[in-house]
């Protein structure tokens, strides 16, 4: 029966170690510089087995890689160096470095993580508590308090800003007071709480119709093969010439593709024309058309005003006196005349 009480204990307290948390490593006083000759305590608190008799060893200790022969809950220390503990079965703690000075003065701040919003308390200390005189808090090399005798500084809310490189500087009475001293410089950092949001433009995703570089895009939809642009026009209405006989419009509807392979400058794809633009469209096999025509008619009124003025000089025309009128019909294909007797 107890062996089996046993057994049912041992793996009870497997099964917490298995989903154990880091031990927490604290320091008393709590200050990582001391001066050479002084003491400090090291506490780990973690899970500890009930059943000491069957586990004894129930706390390590870390200086550095080294393994420190005490195995108790806390330890007393003057060596320098990084400390670390660990109960069974849980991770190993975070550490803390330890200083220790032979100054006449040192600057002491505290071991744990300093947040944004809390106090950040620094205590500028003289050889074996000492009184400081003419006491100077120094920041990053500039001066930011100044107290008669030894005081703390401290910041009520620390803020990112309150990062940096501190020193002090004071006198001291041994036995007569002595020219300013300069403690070690030691680095703070004041941890943010919440990291500032960083706002980045994302641009639309891959293959998105808004994406610049997608062939889908509507810019792209609106080009035709060989990157021309597309446009509409409205079929031309036909415009007849008095007297001239008029030709059937050879405008194609629909779809128009400009010839140059170039961009042309122009309306928005799929944008309507101009009414600037219809007219020139729709006007333009007309204007050709007419043209040609004027030309033939201007070659059959130089003819008739040549006859009549010098009929001599159409011997052609004299041996048809009875033939009244000649009658001219224009041909569409080419620009002569051919004569035609009633």
């Amino acid at each position: 029966m107890w062996a089996l009480t046993t057994l049912l204990l041992l793996v009870s307290s497997s099964g917490q170690a298995a989903t154990l948390e880091k031990p927490i490593l604290s320091l008393h006083p709590p200050w990582t510089t001391i001066f050479k000759g002084e003491r400090v305590t090291l506490k780990c608190d973690g899970y500890h087995p009930l059943l000491l008799e069957l586990r004894p060893i129930s706390t390590l200790w870390y200086l550095g890689h080294l393994l420190l022969p005490s195995h108790k809950k806390s330890i007393e220390v003057q060596t320098p160096g990084v400390y670390r503990c660990q109960t069974r079965g849980a991770p190993v703690s975070d550490p803390i470095h330890l200083s220790v000075s032979n100054d006449w003065l040192i600057l002491q701040v505290p071991y744990t993580p300093v947040f944004e919003g809390e106090p950040l308390v620094l205590r500028c200390r003289g050889w074996y508590d000492k009184v400081v005189y003419k006491l100077h808090y120094y920041h990053d090399g500039q001066a930011v308090r100044y107290f008669h005798s030894s005081a703390n500084y401290t910041v009520l809310q620390a803020r990112a800003s309150d990062s940096g490189r501190y020193q002090c500087s004071g006198t001291m009475r041994i036995p007569v007071e002595s020219a300013p001293m300069f403690s070690a410089k030691v680095a703070v950092t004041v941890q943010e709480l919440f990291r500032a949001p960083v706002l980045r433009v994302m641009g639309p995703p891959e293959g998105s119709p808004l994406d610049p570089a997608s062939t889908t895009a509507p810019r792209a939809a609106a080009l035709a093969p060989g990157n021309k642009p597309l446009f509409f026009r409205k079929p031309p209405v036909s415009r007849s010439v008095p007297s001239v006989t008029s030709v059937p419009s050879t405008t194609s509807t629909g779809l128009q593709f400009p010839a140059s392979g170039a961009p042309t400058a122009g309306p928005p794809a799929c944008a309507s024309p101009t009414p600037l633009e219809q007219s020139a469209g729709a006007l333009k096999p007309d204007v050709d058309l007419l043209l040609r025509e004027m030309q033939l008619l201007k070659g059959i009124l130089s003819r008739v005003v040549l006859e009549l003025k010098e009929p001599q000089a159409l011997p052609e025309l004299r041996g048809t006196p009875e033939t009244p009128t000649s009658h001219f019909a224009v041909s569409l294909g080419t620009p002569e005349t051919t004569p035609v007797e009633s």
